[in-house]
């Protein structure tokens, strides 16, 4: 029998995966859905993520699932972790079945790619007004957080109760939940930061050295926050979990995908191998081109950005790129 308080987390992926196991640390019946059969078959054989988290042992309250339709009834909680060019598709799969009790809360961090629409966005359009919409994003490896690392990220939400409710939601000893009220800014720094981390992946896969890599962290922290304060993201928050946070742990760290990928793309393996030797989705491809064309749209200078988005559009070589951004007039720092 499903229990009022069970938890819905869409996505069993690495992070989708994580989170469902900090949730479970709580002891709240949690249900973990996955559209492939084949994977959520042997997840519930294994007791385990054995694709993506083998270490990380399923409790008994963690259940794999291919049926919500089922759950929606006994779920308040609804929790979104897939790729950004899935998330409005999950939204249509599970609009039939939203009520007014449930609240949904994403972890995805990324930006629509047709519509260049941020994530909230997104879910409004396709389900109005009245759920309560919150964002999870912050400096987090997947397999960290699985292994029950010490690991805090940021909360946002428009609704006081709800961040309150989620930050309790996913409190424990090892994982801490700072609540804002900056749906925008958290959003715009968790996307726009993978798209710097390609540009320190290409400069370290360069032999380019370190202090090339704290000049693109230094000033892609610029470019972060010109963009989110032109679409209305508060500045405090780019110095937050969410913005400088996320940002240093994914341009320096080898188990960020995105530092990973232009690491790959330096020693000149082409755009769809890189990926492949990835393994796993690298939002920073698709959030180059958006973030480029809102800086266009909001006549936002920023030139790492627009020099990795032409990399990934054949526009110009790695080099060329590198050539250019030194090329730059001098100009003062602020």
């Amino acid at each position: 029998m499903l229990l009022p308080s069970a938890l819905l987390v869409f996505g069993a992926g690495s992070w989708g995966t994580a989170l469902a196991l900090v949730l479970a640390r709580q002891h709240y019946p949690v249900y973990l859905w996955g559209k492939n059969p084949d994977h959520v078959r042997t997840m519930q054989e294994q007791r385990c993520n054995a694709r993506f988290l083998p270490n990380a042992a399923f409790p008994d309250n963690l259940q794999a699932v291919t049926d919500f339709a089922t759950l929606m009834p006994a779920v308040q909680d609804i929790i979104i972790v897939v790729p950004s060019h899935g998330f409005r598709e999950t939204l249509q799969k599970i609009k039939p079945y939203v009520t007014s009790q449930h609240r949904l809360c994403w972890a995805t961090k990324g930006l629509e790619y047709q519509t260049g629409l941020l994530l909230h966005e997104v879910a409004r359009a396709e389900l109005g007004e009245n759920i309560p919409l919150a964002v999870l994003s912050g400096p987090s490896f997947a397999s960290e957080v699985a292994a029950a690392l010490p690991t805090a990220v940021t909360i946002a939400t428009n609704d006081t109760a709800y961040a309150r409710h989620l930050a309790q939601l996913f409190h424990h000893s090892s994982f801490r939940a700072y609540t804002s009220n900056d749906m925008v800014g958290v959003q715009i720094g968790g996307a726009v930061k993978n798209v710097i981390a390609i540009a320190t992946g290409i400069a370290d896969g360069l032999k380019m050295g370190a202090n090339t890599r704290a000049a693109l962290i230094t000033r892609g922290l610029s470019e972060i926050v010109r963009l989110g304060t032109a679409l209305g993201g508060q500045r405090e928050t780019f110095m937050g979990l969410a913005g400088l946070g996320d940002l240093v742990l994914t341009c320096t760290d080898n188990q960020s995908r995105n530092r990973r990928f232009g690491y790959y793309l330096a020693q000149g393996t082409d755009i769809t191998s890189a990926q492949a030797q990835v393994g796993q989705v690298v939002e920073g491809v698709h959030a180059a081109t958006i973030t480029h064309q809102l800086a266009q749209k909001h006549a936002v200078e920023m030139p790492i950005v627009e020099h990795v988005n032409h990399v990934l559009t054949g526009q110009c070589t790695l080099l060329e790129a590198a050539q250019a951004l030194l090329a730059r007039e001098p100009k003062p720092e602020m």
